[in-house]
């Protein structure tokens, strides 16, 4: 292993943990828009390890799963928030 390798995946590792720690905020919440946002969060987090290992095994075709994924979490994003946004309109 080289020093890059070695730095991109002490990188990938750091952003799993921060991708947990996400996750515990989506278990836990305490409002709907937290758990959004750390669902975004998340999905950020994940994109970014696949184009990092991308980059450690040189796999360009991996950065195209990265790219529909990114795409993915930002339409359920969206989805989410416009859905929470119509369930307060119509609950007042």
């Amino acid at each position: 292993m080289t020093l890059v390798t070695d730095v991109l995946t002490a990188t990938a590792g750091a952003f799993v943990l921060a991708s947990l720690v996400a996750v515990y905020r989506i278990v836990v919440g305490p409002t709907i828009p937290d758990r959004i946002i750390a669902l975004n969060n998340a999905g950020s987090n994940i994109v970014v390890v696949i184009v990092l290992l991308a980059a450690i095994f040189e796999d360009p075709g991996a950065l195209d799963i990265a790219l529909v994924f990114a795409l993915l979490n930002y339409l359920l994003s969206i989805a989410f928030s416009k859905f929470t946004i119509e369930r307060e309109v119509f609950s007042e």
